[in-house]
C-alpha cells in the first residue's frame, strides 16, 4: 500500500521505549534503515537522542541540541 501511495520510507514510533525504527519501501517491501533517504544524512539515531533528550530537558534545549548535531553534520 504505501509503495503504492509513493510512500518512500516510514518511521516507527516507540513512546515507551523511546525507540525510532525507520524502513525504506520499495521492491514491493521494505528494508530497515539507519539513515533516512528521503532526508539525505538524517541518522535515525540522531532523532532517538533527541527523543531521549525531550524526557529529560525542555523542548527549547533538545532544539538548540538537535540544531547543533545537524549543522555539525552538514560541516562534516
Amino acid at each position: 500500500l504505501y509503495e503504492s501511495l509513493g510512500v518512500k520510507e516510514y518511521w516507527i514510533i516507540d513512546v515507551q521505549n523511546v525507540s525510532i525504527w525507520a524502513f525504506a519501501v520499495a521492491d514491493r517491501g521494505s528494508r530497515r534503515i539507519d539513515r533516512s533517504l528521503v532526508l539525505p544524512d538524517l541518522e535515525i539515531a540522531v532523532l532517538e537522542e533527541a527523543f531521549r533528550r525531550s524526557r529529560e530537558m525542555n523542548h527549547g534545549k533538545v532544539s538548540a541540541w538537535l540544531m547543533t548535531q545537524f549543522q555539525t553534520g552538514m560541516n562534516a
